[in-house]
Order: C-alpha cells, then structure tokens, then sequence
C-alpha cells in the first residue's frame, strides 16, 4: 500500500470536530451545539454547549411560553376594551338573538358600569384559560428537552387526572353555566335576582360564583352549577303592584276612581315622573276575601325603583281614602264562651259573650 493511500485512510478514519463534540449520530444532536461549533470550530465549547443545551433549550422555552403569554394577554385586554363599546356590543347582542343563546335583548346605547363588568368578567375568564395551556404546553416541552421519558408520566398523569375529573366536575360545571350567564347577560353587579337558593343584590360575580346580599345584609355565595333557574327583578323595566284592600260596603267604581285618581296625580309628581314609566293601571277586583274586597293597581316602573314607587302609592292611597271616606276593611273576631243548655236558652243574658276587633 502507498504512502498516499495510508494517509487518505488515517483522515477518513478521524472524526470531525461536529462529529466527535456532538456525536456521530445526526438526530441525537442538540441544536446548540452544533450552533457552537459551527461558529467556534472548537471540540471543548461543542462538548459544553452539548451539556449545557437541555438546560438552555429549557430556559428559551420558558421565556417563548412567557412572550406568547403576554402577547395573548394583550390581544385578549383590546378585545375586552372593544367589546365595552357600543357598536360591537350592538354586534354582539345581534349574534346572541341569532343563536337563541339570549332571548332577550339588554343593549344599551351608551356604555355602562354593567356591559364593563360583563367584558371584564369574559376577559378574565379567557387569560385564565389561555395562560393555563401556554404554560401546560411549555412544561411538556420542558421535560422533553430534560431527556425526561413522557410516555410513563403522561400514562400516570392520566390516571391522576381521570382521578382528579371526578372530584372538578363540579368546577367544571360552574365554570361552563357562569359563562353563558355572563354571556347571555341573564344578571349583572346591581342587579336583584332570585336564584331559588337565595336572594338579594348582586354584588359580585365571576366565572365559578356569585355573591349576594339579601335584604337583611347577609351575603350568599352561591356557585353558577347550583343556579337552576334565575330571577331577575331589576331588567329592562320592573312592576308595581299593589293589591289595595276595602269594605264590603265600599263601591268598587268610586274606591277605583280614587285609587286611579291618586296614582295617576304621583306619576305626573316632578319627583317619580322619570321613575314611572306609562300611565297607571287598575286591573280592577283582584280578591274577595274575609278581609273584604281587594283590587289591584300595577303601575310601570324603571328597574329597581318599584318598591319606592309601592311605599310612596300606599302613603298617597291612605290620605286619598281618608279624604274620600273610604273605610279600610278590619279584621274582626267574635268568642262565644258558654251556651248550650244555659237555663235562658241560646243568646240569653246568662251566655258570656267576648269579642275582639
């Protein structure tokens, strides 16, 4: 063999300086070293970046995770900021009525405290769900770029999770029923609703919960899951009715004639004309009772002022009664104490009679 040929073996026999930093196998080799010695050239920085690359491979993950976090964040916080605003508001009750998601319409023209809430909530909600997956996507990658095997702990994660499902379904459920209420605008912060496991203002609500505050200042944390049904008295418009009893010796046309009198004379009031919307309604003879004869006055007002307007009209019906000689009924109750085979009979002086009124 020549000289020539023994020399051209020995060179392909030694490995190059990628090879022998990096290793031999191209799919086992990690990016930054090769970035390294493609630059260097140098077999001692190849072989530090080989060691050092789970470790940087990790770190460009975690601040990627971080930047498309914020960037998510920010597109979501404009959204939010537009949704605030009237026109896409408008656009946004407009595909609510079209899904049948919400039948009844709640636009406003103008901003409000209320639709601010609603986008806030939505917001919150979507930079929760958002950060949740970035993060979990940038963990797996992680543990990958660690050499951690993720079949086995993806297969144990499984079980713990299949664990773990049963105890959040009921988070599950609270999350997904506190979406479509806030969506489909069925109550807001302000609002008096009845949610059958209590009542009162709203004070707060997020996606899992909403609190209340009853009328004798106890708060209600009540979950979105366990609202069956809402009621809400403080939407739109609200109703005051009021079932007005008198005696049975009272003409019902004159007794109505007063009662329409009075409330119609408040509605035109400076003070509760912009409170009462429309002209006063009496329904007519709602009840005859042992109390005596019952009719009903509803009258039309803007939400939440219905019980400052009932309050007022009873005050007003009281004076316009008196004024008209109108009797309210009274309860009466008559004890008979003794009778029977008294020696005077029935009714006779010796019976002993009490009665109460």
């Amino acid at each position: 063999m020549s000289p020539l040929a023994g020399s051209t073996a020995v060179l392909a026999a030694a490995p190059s300086p990628l090879a022998e930093a990096c290793g031999t196998v191209e799919r086992d080799r990690r990016w930054l070293c090769e970035a390294v010695v493609n630059l260097t050239d140098s077999v001692s920085a190849g072989r530090v970046a080989h060691r050092a690359s789970p470790i940087v491979t990790s770190l460009v993950i975690v601040l990627l995770a971080f930047v498309v976090n914020r960037l998510v964040r920010f597109a979501i916080r404009r959204t939010v900021r537009r949704l605030e605003y009237a026109p896409t508001r408008k656009r946004l009750e407009t595909i609510r009525r079209r899904s049948g998601l919400g039948l009844l319409d709640t636009t406003e023209s103008t901003p409000t405290v209320r639709s601010h809430q609603r986008a806030q909530t939505i917001g919150a909600g979507l930079k929760s769900f958002a950060t949740i997956i970035i993060f979990t996507a940038a963990a797996v990658g992680v543990l990958g770029a660690l050499g951690i095997e993720l079949g086995p702990l993806l297969a144990g994660a499984g079980l713990i999770g299949v664990a773990l499902g049963f105890g959040a379904q009921n988070l599950l459920r609270d999350l997904i029923a506190g979406t479509f209420m806030i969506f489909e605008d069925q109550f807001g912060v302000g609002d008096v609703i009845d949610t059958g496991v209590a009542s009162g203002t709203v004070e707060h609500m997020s996606l899992r919960a909403t609190r209340l505050r009853d009328v004798e200042g106890v708060v209600w944390h009540v979950p979105n899951g366990e609202i069956r049904r809402v009621g809400n008295k403080s939407q739109q418009w609200a109703r005051a009715v009021l079932d007005i009893p008198v005696a049975y010796n009272t003409s019902i046309p004159a007794a109505s004639d007063v009662i329409k009198a009075t409330a119609v004379e408040m509605s035109r009031d400076e003070v509760y004309s912009t409170l009462i919307l429309g002209e006063p309604e009496v329904w007519g003879v709602e009840d005859l009772g042992t109390r005596g004869i019952v009719i009903r006055l509803v009258v039309k007002t803007k939400p939440l002022e219905q019980w400052k307007i009932a309050r007022e009209l009873r005050a007003r019906l009281k004076a316009a009664f008196d004024a008209a000689g109108i009797e309210m009924p009274i309860a009466a109750q008559a004890v008979w104490v003794g009778g029977g085979t008294s020696p005077g009979g029935p009714g006779s002086p010796d019976d002993e009679v009490t009665g109460t009124s």
